[in-house]
């Protein structure tokens, strides 16, 4: 997996996605593009990429699309259109995106032991995260997010930060596993 940040002056969201589209389908790659505000971090996005991976090699994924089944692990969230709120959207945002090798294929069969899950970066993706750079202006995103935002977003009240030890990134990171158990 490689991460990509930046910035995004984006006018028309279709046209920009299409410009995304066009790198994945170049490389053979799954790109999914997040409003930086709502990511709490790198470990939010390498959760919800292991965990949509694992969901879709065992053929349990919610969504057809890998892409799409990122976001919603990434959300916390079953519906589509509820998790879309954390896509990008017209105007300038903050923008980090995952780049995510499509071809998990190993020769021992366990897509844990490839190289293209959360961990080591395939060819393919650092090659597809060049060339998505030059979509987005340079800019570090990730641990900037908007944390009443994020708070709302994933339904974290101050009460149950009150009440545990960990961050609200851990919080979220949690949120994000739960979505296997509500199946």
């Amino acid at each position: 997996m490689e991460v990509v940040e930046g910035t995004a002056r984006i006018d028309d969201v279709e046209a920009f996605l299409g410009k995304l589209d066009a790198v994945a389908d170049e490389h053979g790659v799954t790109i999914q593009a997040f409003d930086a505000r709502y990511v709490v971090g790198r470990e939010h996005l390498e959760r919800a990429v292991e965990l949509a991976t694992r969901a879709i090699d065992r053929g349990e994924a919610i969504a057809r699309e890998e892409g799409v089944e990122i976001l919603l692990y990434a959300a916390g969230r079953r519906q589509i259109n509820r998790a879309l709120e954390m896509g990008v959207a017209e105007g300038e945002w903050p923008v980090v995106a995952v780049v995510v090798d499509t071809d998990r294929e190993s020769p021992g069969g366990d897509p844990a032991d490839d190289e293209s899950s959360a961990g080591d970066s395939t060819d393919r993706e650092r090659a597809a995260a060049a060339d998505l750079r030059e979509h987005l202006d340079p800019a570090e995103t990730l641990g900037k997010y908007d944390e009443p935002r994020v708070c709302e977003f994933f339904g974290v009240t101050d009460g149950e930060r009150e009440a545990t030890a960990g961050d609200l990134a851990d919080l979220v990171c949690e949120r994000v596993a739960l979505l296997v158990v509500e199946r």
